[in-house]
């Protein structure tokens, strides 16, 4: 039992220490007023963030503040909606994007003069502004793979993109995300 608990010690400790030294792609650290919880809970570690960049803009804006719960989601759903940070494949840096389908949803693109928009269980998607997004033929490419071999979002893994309706550096370039490269929730005053 006393091995098991000090292995417990060493590989959340390493854990805490990898996530915590990542760099925020298109957030900076202000203010490191976080802390690491061993309770029986949900382990967290909270970081005080500000934003760089514009692909959450109009919602999240440039220089806002915002708070990156890390571990949040050890205990607790990914809902629909959220703004989350997570591990992108090939870059040491983290991306800040709207949790916009889930696991379950079905999903699908639809042509509309010239653009394609995406359908989420029979509805349009839209931004924080209501707008739908909308893809050119060439920036849907890796959406139009995804939605003809998974037209229902498959467990663990979700749609994630910014808030600008042409699309970001998010799915539509990079395809569906899975839960274990989410590493944070974020919170902000919206």
């Amino acid at each position: 039992m006393r091995i098991n608990i000090l292995f417990l010690l060493i590989v959340v400790t390493i854990f805490s220490g990898e996530i915590l030294s990542h760099k925020i792609f298109f957030m900076k650290e202000k203010n490191l007023s976080g802390f690491y919880s061993l309770s029986k809970e949900c382990p967290d570690s909270t970081k005080e963030m500000t934003v760089q960049g514009t692909s959450m803009y109009p919602f999240i804006k440039p220089e806002d503040k915002v708070k990156a719960l890390f571990g949040y989601y050890a205990c607790h759903d990914i809902q629909r909606n959220d703004i989350v940070l997570f591990k992108f494949s090939g870059n040491k840096n983290l991306l800040i994007k709207f949790v916009r389908a889930i696991p379950g949803d079905q999903w699908s693109l639809k042509k509309t003069d010239n653009v394609y928009e995406i359908i989420i269980n029979g509805i349009t998607l839209k931004n924080s502004e209501g707008k739908p997004y909308q893809f050119s033929e060439y920036s849907c490419k890796m959406l139009k793979l995804y939605t003809k071999d998974y037209p229902i979002i498959p467990e663990g893994v979700y749609l994630l993109l910014g808030d600008k309706i042409e699309g970001s550096l998010d799915s539509s370039h990079f395809g569906l995300v899975n839960k274990n490269e989410i590493v944070a929730k974020i919170v902000c005053d919206k």
